[in-house]
């Protein structure tokens, strides 16, 4: 059965290898970037920027359609996708480092899904290209498509394409994904990251709260690597502080919502008046609604980093005076002009970019969006109010930055010397993994009080 799943995720034709062994032939699709820049070497990115992606009812009678992202954008997750785009010009117009070299880039959309973060995974190793020749592609010197990559924003798919680009040593630095379990490098020896594992967070979540005498709590958390590994490394730290938990629940977005409203009852009728919730933003977000429709009594929430430095959570009441940890704020100089230095004949470039100025102007640039207004040019993208357009909190987004200079000097690193540096150099992604690994990511928390 696994054979046959990864057949169809690859697209590779075997009966075509076994008639011709001189090359192969991609049977599927390839993904396009949503966002690309041709350069002397592409760095592979991959963000979740929409939340689900289209479901299919396969017959098998067909070749299953091309993966699709569905849903509404999410605005913070694309402010990430273009901080990468950022970061990649202003190391290009950089004289100290790459000289005489041009990145590029090749971004993606994981829809935070695992299907599509396997496909853009064999991709990056395999590249576009319909046809691959035997002798030179399947060499044991062959070139991977991508030398590196930036992501994946969630633990879930980022562990699923750890699995795949392990296998060929692509370095795959994230700038969000926190579960402890990818901290095993034999598992996972060519992933690195510029936020700290969830085992330290654990810990200090479990020592914040005896610090402040809470001994009887509830605990809830998304049922995804991260919100499991996550609580489950919290409860054995409560359980060494001689913290009480009353109930451990979970909730993924994607269930049932009978399972969200049992999660609101347990809440609702528990004595615990403190609760741990180690939740992904999205289920952090559903839990909060369904609350709000039969309010509990007033509750201190104690949250994990990735809803917690999230400002989406302002606006929701029932969140004031959550406390947690949170990676620092921080500047990036010429980040918001770049954000900001969009027109609609750029946003049409892109299918991604056009999505995000219709969405975000109820507009239409093409006047074909279903009863939408055609956008007249009034649109003023400096007035606009929301996650891509706010850089006072620059927290995951300087990680991505980090991250995408991390590669750039491991890059550096491989092909240069002290004067100049050589764009033909033929190197190995292994190499480009030790130089990561040699360029050291630091990180300090920082207690957030929403």
């Amino acid at each position: 059965m696994t054979s046959v799943l990864m057949l169809w995720i690859t697209g590779l034709s075997l009966g075509a290898c076994k008639a011709d062994l001189v090359s192969c032939r991609l049977r599927a699709e390839p993904q396009k970037p949503d966002l690309y820049m041709d350069g002397d070497f592409v760095i592979g990115g991959i963000f979740s920027i929409h939340y689900y992606m289209k479901s299919e009812q396969h017959t098998y009678s067909r070749q299953p359609l091309q993966l699709q992202c569905s849903g509404s954008m999410n605005f913070r997750g694309l402010r990430f996708a273009r901080a990468m785009e950022f970061t990649i010009h202003e190391i290009n117009n950089r004289t100290d480092l790459l000289p005489g070299i041009t990145l590029g880039y090749q971004i993606h959309d994981s829809c935070a899904e695992v299907p599509m973060a396997i496909k853009i995974a064999f991709q990056f190793t395999n590249g576009m290209e319909p046809f691959f020749n035997y002798s030179d592609s399947c060499s044991k010197t062959a070139a991977a498509a991508v030398p590196a990559l930036v992501g994946e924003t969630a633990s879930t798919p980022s562990i699923s394409m750890a699995r795949i680009l392990g296998l060929f040593g692509i370095p795959q630095v994230s700038h969000y994904a926190t579960c402890a379990c990818l901290s095993d490098k034999r598992q996972y020896p060519a992933f690195l990251r510029t936020v700290p594992s969830d085992h330290h967070q654990a810990a200090a979540l479990a020592r914040m709260v005896k610090h402040f005498g809470w001994t009887w709590i509830g605990a809830v958390r998304s049922d995804t690597d991260y919100g499991n590994y996550g609580m489950a490394s919290f409860l054995k730290a409560a359980q060494e502080e001689g913290i009480c938990v009353e109930y451990s629940e979970s909730y993924y977005r994607t269930q049932p919502r009978s399972k969200l409203e049992r999660v609101a009852n347990v809440i609702r009728r528990s004595t615990a008046r403190v609760i741990v919730a180690f939740l992904a933003s999205g289920d952090m977000r559903f839990l909060l609604e369904e609350l709000a429709r039969q309010p509990p009594p007033p509750l201190q929430w104690i949250g994990s980093e990735t809803w917690i430095i999230d400002p989406e959570f302002l606006k929701y009441n029932m969140c004031a005076g959550a406390i947690g940890f949170g990676v620092p704020r921080s500047v990036i100089p010429g980040l918001r002009e770049f954000l900001l230095d969009l027109s609609p004949a750029q946003a049409l470039k892109s299918p991604l970019l056009t999505e995000f100025w219709e969405s975000s102007f109820s507009c239409s640039l093409k006047g074909s969006s279903g009863g939408a207004r055609e956008c007249d040019g009034s649109e003023d993208i400096r007035a606009l109010q929301n996650p891509y357009t706010d850089t006072s909190q620059l927290r995951i987004t300087n990680m991505v930055y980090k991250a995408t200079y991390a590669i750039a000097h491991a890059i550096h690193g491989v092909i240069c010397n002290d004067t100049q540096c050589d764009k033909s150099a033929k190197f190995t992604p292994w190499q480009i993994k030790a130089q990561a690994s040699i360029t050291g990511l630091s990180w300090s928390p920082t207690v957030v009080i929403c």
